[in-house]
């Protein structure tokens, strides 16, 4: 069996601008919004991904009719909602390793009531959604797993929510309570509905990308700080008529690393002052280990002139674009550690442990802990064959090696299965190669 890889060549120098593709977070809480809500909406610049696609078929197998335009300018999704009503009442979905489709896609299911199965790739049936379930079952659903306790696959039959509080834990992921939030409306149908967090709320920005699209949707939620969150009975999901997907702002980490690293200057397009998004708080991380950064409404540029600062931060608000900043390190005048990422172990792959063993390889001492990494660069990179773990954001982030920084020379980069990309950035590579010219 020959293996997929990509062989990058070193390059010294980046600079250019890169046009962003949609945010994989906010196109599948929108898509799901939608469908949920009352009229058509059209969505312009929906990220084009695998983890879209199953979002979108699943929707299909549910009944939710969408069609696809192309215009001159992108692309625009039209979806007809349901109101809160599926039109189908069984179905059999596939979610592949989309987090972002199945955790919330499984509470309307569980809130709405049926005969669903929600099954994936084998990763997916070991990133966890317990919690989620717990928090459901414990208000009336009916979700049982039909492989390991508090692991897809999941079986979902009709239900009766019975209760006015749910609560759920925050620390181990985000997407519960996301779930959660998306889903309340259609629980309180007669009272209110109030969600208790238990434990430290982590990755607190995503949770304000979903509080900020629910009420883009019409629905108003009251906040008791991260501790608790009510929504008031009779509300539901109102078009918003045309809504627009921000540029990904995970995906602008890498451009942004690059010009730090590579000299730049490197400018992103899509993101920018105006974003919902935490991870454009890359920037200011960035900023830290010396870049210069500017910022305008939707865009950002990063530029460098001499070595990066080692930096020593809690990154749990940025879990994702943290990556980057492992790799940024290498660059670094001495070592790194990023503090509070416990939920890298639960991502796509164990994240802790591939960014380790992959940062090795090219020659760094790494320490990893249980929820953090601390990384010592070496004095000059090491060529090294990089394995991605079906992993798209280890495949983005080791492109980064290809950079030599500081006349670092190395010799030829290889990204195996660099395919794993097509989860939320298809054409990564070929961007990438554009401003590595």
């Amino acid at each position: 069996m020959t293996h997929e890889y990509l062989d990058l060549q070193t390059v010294s120098h980046v600079e250019g601008t890169v046009r962003l593709p949609g945010s994989k977070s906010i196109s599948n809480r929108i898509l799901l919004l939608s469908a949920l809500s009352q009229g058509q909406v059209a969505i312009v610049d929906l990220l084009a991904s695998d983890d879209t696609a199953v979002m979108l078929a699943a929707l299909r197998s549910l009944g939710v009719q969408w069609t696809e335009e192309q215009t001159a300018t992108g692309t625009i999704h039209h979806v007809t909602g349901v109101a809160g009503v599926l039109p189908n009442k069984s179905a059999d979905l596939f979610m592949g390793n989309a987090g972002t489709a199945i955790r919330p896609l499984t509470a309307a299911l569980a809130v709405i009531g049926g005969d669903y199965t929600l099954h994936g790739v084998p990763r997916m049936h070991e990133r966890p959604i317990g919690d989620l379930v717990d928090a459901l079952n414990a208000a009336g659903t009916n979700v049982e797993y039909t492989g390991n306790p508090g692991f897809p696959p999941l079986h979902i039959k009709q239900g009766k929510i019975t209760t006015q509080r749910l609560s759920v834990r925050g620390d181990v992921s985000s997407q519960f309570l996301t779930a959660l939030l998306m889903v309340a409306p259609l629980m309180a149908k007669d009272h209110a509905i109030t969600i208790d967090v238990i434990g430290e709320l982590i990755s607190k920005p995503y949770i304000e990308i979903t509080l900020n699209l629910i009420r883009r949707f019409g629905v108003q939620v009251e906040q008791d700080g991260w501790a608790s969150f009510t929504i008031q009975p009779g509300q539901v999901y109102q078009s918003p008529g045309t809504i627009h997907v921000e540029g990904d702002a995970s995906s602008a980490s890498y451009f942004l690393a690059a010009g730090a690293i590579g000299g730049g200057p490197v400018r992103v397009e899509g993101v920018g002052n105006n974003s919902i998004q935490g991870d454009v708080r890359f920037a200011a991380a960035l900023a830290q280990m010396g870049a210069q950064i500017t910022m305008g409404d939707n865009w950002i540029e990063a530029s460098a002139n001499g070595p990066l600062k080692a930096i020593d931060a809690d990154f749990n608000h940025i879990p994702d674009a943290a990556m980057t900043i492992a790799i940024a390190a290498l660059y670094a005048d001495g070592p790194s550690t990023l503090r509070n990422i416990a939920s890298w172990r639960v991502k796509e792959t164990d994240r802790i442990a591939a960014m380790a063993t992959e940062l090795r390889k090219v020659g760094a001492i790494v320490e990893e802990g249980p929820d953090y990494i601390k990384v010592t660069p070496p004095a000059a990179l090491s060529p090294a064959t990089i394995d991605t773990y079906d992993d798209h954001r280890m495949a983005m982030c080791f492109s980064l090696v290809s950079l030599d920084g500081a006349a670092r020379k190395g010799a030829l980069t290889r990204i195996n299965d660099p395919k794993c990309v097509n989860k939320t950035f298809p054409e990564y590579f070929a961007a990438f190669a554009k401003i590595a010219q």
